[in-house]
């Protein structure tokens, strides 16, 4: 197994010489709004959940605190656990090979800090966004992911949204 970086900072684990990232984020909803980070990828700026890659050793739920306050300047407590959403996808690379996505998503509470942008990281903002216009921002599909979880809170962890 070895670990190396992926783009735009990736941390990624490659077993069987297949590409494997751990990630971890917060779902942070107060009253009708939730919060947001403006990712900036090779495809230009999507909104996203805070969070990001495990460090080698890290726990999940430290992860997630730790890069919500990394990208939003906040503090936030870990409520609870709202489940684990997995993508396969090809990478592009013009290879055969897939990329895998583990993503544990945890609902957070904002409990200190000030909201800020994040500089020289893989996010350039950070906002409270009402709820009703989540659909309009050009994000990715964790974001869906997440709102489902959020929404419904399936025992399993399992969100039933089809996304890809």
């Amino acid at each position: 197994m070895t670990i190396g970086k992926g783009g735009a900072g990736m941390r990624l684990w490659r077993g069987a010489g297949r590409p494997l990232r751990l990630a971890a984020y917060a779902v942070c909803v107060r009253e009708d709004e939730m919060l947001l980070a403006r990712w900036v990828g090779a495809e230009g700026p999507r909104w996203t959940l805070p969070g990001g890659g495990v460090d080698h050793g890290e726990d999940p739920y430290d992860a997630a605190i730790r890069e919500v306050a990394e990208e939003t300047g906040y503090q936030v407590e870990i409520e609870r656990l709202l489940g684990i959403h997995t993508i396969v996808v090809p990478v592009r690379d013009g290879s055969r090979d897939t990329f895998h996505g583990v993503r544990v998503v945890y609902e957070g509470r904002v409990v200190g800090g000030e909201l800020r942008d994040e500089v020289g990281g893989s996010t350039d903002m950070a906002a409270w966004v009402a709820l009703d216009r989540v659909a309009e921002l050009d994000h990715v599909d964790l974001v869906d992911v997440a709102l489902d979880l959020h929404r419904t809170r399936p025992a399993d962890g399992r969100s039933r949204l089809v996304v890809g």
